[in-house]
């Protein structure tokens, strides 16, 4: 009976659209825009790659506060702390950067690729980098610094051709009585939110749109006290300054032109319409002197071929020291990326995700007629097979080569012979060129499997779900503020809530199955079966740990043992044994590793 429910399930249609369930996050990431489209939105969706900027007092610390030492987000220290707001303004007394040098800067991030820049104008500490009327608790008032380096930075992005804007705290200011955040200073139950917003909040943002020329985008955070109405007001007020300004989705309730998605998180499929994901270089938004745990060249080259696979922007965060300077490994390791940019900055800049389905060796971009094949991984026999590109091709090379690439065409897919000689092992770009119509496979759920692979990773998500089975987004943090996602199947408990992953087996052959998961204390003992053509590996679940938001979540990489695959579309089931009491695991994905 089962055997017969795995070739029914098979038959259903392969395109979907992933569902994730509610988020274990802070209800402050507002993740959805307005239904009406900016017209201005243009050049975000064709930047591609932006820099964040997180800079204020907590810089001046770089994660100290007194005789104690923090890791994670660093610009928090003041919360983390507990730090009474009138000592922690006594920081700005000894505020100088006097190394800052905008022009550096902007230099800097030109050099990396950077199409736009967006700066930390005041963050909740309250503190604002820039010339404030409304307040005295600025870096001209209260520092000894007394020059506003948001003027110098706003020309100087403009000089080199970035688009410019800032990074807003609307609701979050521990420095205010009536500012959100701070009770440890004062009390809840009294503050003002209303009178907050009139009085620093929304006279602020009007100086930061009145005062700095053009403006790209205001990137909100952390959205508060006020209802949807009076949000709207707010953004009513403000666009009558600058109309073509972007307003980040976590303005709240719905409002921005275009989505951010959480802290350090990427949608696990494509999506349409403008977003954004945000990832920190190290640990940190804001400087802390002992984070080093930084990005390299091929994270970032990655990670931002990835995001643009799924059709979004990546926003990368530096964060300068006290003085005005960056990391430098930063600067390094960012203008590395540029220089793989300028080479396959095409593949990149004013595409939209990948046409067709997800591939062992990589991800894939898209233009119109032109299609992007990132390659992270050269498969050993030197054959790249491209499942579901079947459009007519006109040429295939390296992109930025003249030398075409052999290549042979089926009704499924093309596969292209690659050179001897790999350009780039971190991330070499073929680019097809095709006529007429290629199908947006984007969404398929049939994952290929090779032997020329030294394993084939398949995420959670393209399963297909029976029963109560379903895929849940878990967010989680190792150190403070630096959060993590994964999207995890849950609630398989019964032998009905079997779980299927349709495969494309391009050689037959033994492999190993590994499964990933997350186990709870009470689920770990349970027994279950990967299944494929009558063949059963039987396994018992191992415990990790109990899940929780502010703690790692652990996982295990939990090999079950050997099965046959024979070549061709074959169907890989997970179910429970009869009997189990709780929910399996949180399956993060399956791993299929060729014996040799």
């Amino acid at each position: 009976m089962f055997h017969k429910m795995l070739s029914v399930v098979y038959c259903i249609i392969c395109l979907f659209h992933l569902s994730v369930s509610a988020q274990d996050m802070p209800d402050s990431w507002n993740k959805e825009a307005a239904a009406t489209v900016h017209p201005g939105l243009k050049w975000f969706t064709d930047a591609k790659f932006g820099l964040f900027i997180h800079w204020g007092l907590y810089s001046k610390l770089g994660g100290r506060w007194k005789d104690s030492s923090y890791f994670g987000s660093g610009e928090w220290i003041m919360n983390r702390a507990q730090a009474p707001a009138s000592e922690y303004a006594e920081i700005a007394k000894t505020f100088n950067p006097v190394d800052f040098n905008a022009s550096e800067w902007a230099t800097t991030a030109k050099e990396a690729g950077i199409k736009y820049l967006v700066i930390t104008a005041k963050h909740h500490e309250g503190f604002s980098m820039f010339d404030s009327k409304v307040t005295n608790f600025d870096i001209i008032d209260a520092s000894p610094y007394h020059k506003d380096p948001m003027k110098e930075l706003a020309e100087a992005c403009r000089q080199q051709g970035l688009r410019f804007g800032f990074y807003y705290s609307q609701y979050l200011d521990w420095h205010e009585p009536n500012g959100g955040g701070n009770t440890w200073d004062f009390n809840k139950s009294a503050k003002d939110y209303k009178q907050y917003y009139q009085s620093k909040s929304i006279p602020q943002l009007k100086e930061l749109l009145n005062n700095y020329g053009p403006l790209g985008l205001i990137w909100f955070d952390m959205p508060g006290g006020l209802s949807e109405s009076e949000t709207k007001t707010m953004i009513d007020s403000l666009k009558v300054i600058q109309p073509t300004c972007l307003f980040s989705s976590r303005v709240g309730h719905g409002l921005g032109d275009y989505k951010d998605f959480g802290d350090s998180e990427v949608p696990p499929t494509p999506i349409s319409g403008a977003w954004e994901s945000i990832y920190t270089h190290n640990d940190s938004w804001g400087y802390i002197q002992h984070d080093m745990n930084f990005k390299s060249p091929t994270e970032i080259i990655r990670l931002l071929s990835n995001v643009a696979s799924k059709g979004g922007n990546l926003m990368l965060n530096v964060g300068p020291d006290g003085n005005g300077k960056w990391p430098a490994y930063s600067i390094l390791y960012l203008k590395e990326t540029g220089k793989w940019l300028k080479k396959y900055g095409e593949s990149i800049y004013g595409t939209t995700y990948g046409l067709i389905p997800a591939q062992p060796w990589g991800v894939s971009t898209s233009k119109p007629g032109k299609i992007y094949l990132h390659v992270w991984q050269v498969p050993s026999n030197k054959i790249l097979r491209v499942h579901g590109l079947t459009a007519k091709i006109k040429s295939i090379a390296i992109l930025g080569e003249k030398k075409p690439l052999a290549f042979k065409q089926s009704d499924t897919e093309t596969q292209i012979t690659l050179p001897q000689i790999w350009p780039d092992e971190r991330n070499t770009v073929v680019e097809v060129v095709y006529d007429g119509y290629q199908q947006d496979l984007s969404q398929l759920r049939t994952q290929t499997v090779s032997n020329y692979y030294p394993q084939t990773e398949i995420p959670a998500v393209y399963a297909i779900f029976n029963g109560e089975a379903h895929i849940k987004q878990y967010t989680f943090s190792h150190y403070f503020g630096d959060w993590k996602h994964e999207n995890c199947i849950t609630d398989i408990k019964k032998p009905s809530d079997a779980v299927i992953f349709p495969l494309e087996v391009e050689e037959a052959g033994d492999y190993k199955v590994v499964l990933d998961y997350a186990c709870e204390p009470e689920s770990a003992s349970q027994q279950g079966f990967v299944t494929l053509l009558g063949q059963q590996l039987p396994f018992q679940t191992l415990q990790t740990g109990t899940s929780d938001s502010h703690r790692p979540m652990i996982f295990i990489q939990h090999t079950v043992g050997i099965i046959h695959i024979e070549k061709g579309k074959q169907n890989l089931a997970i179910r429970p044994a009869t009997g189990n009491k709780q929910a399996l695991f949180q399956l993060r994905k399956i791993i299929l590793q060729p014996v040799k």
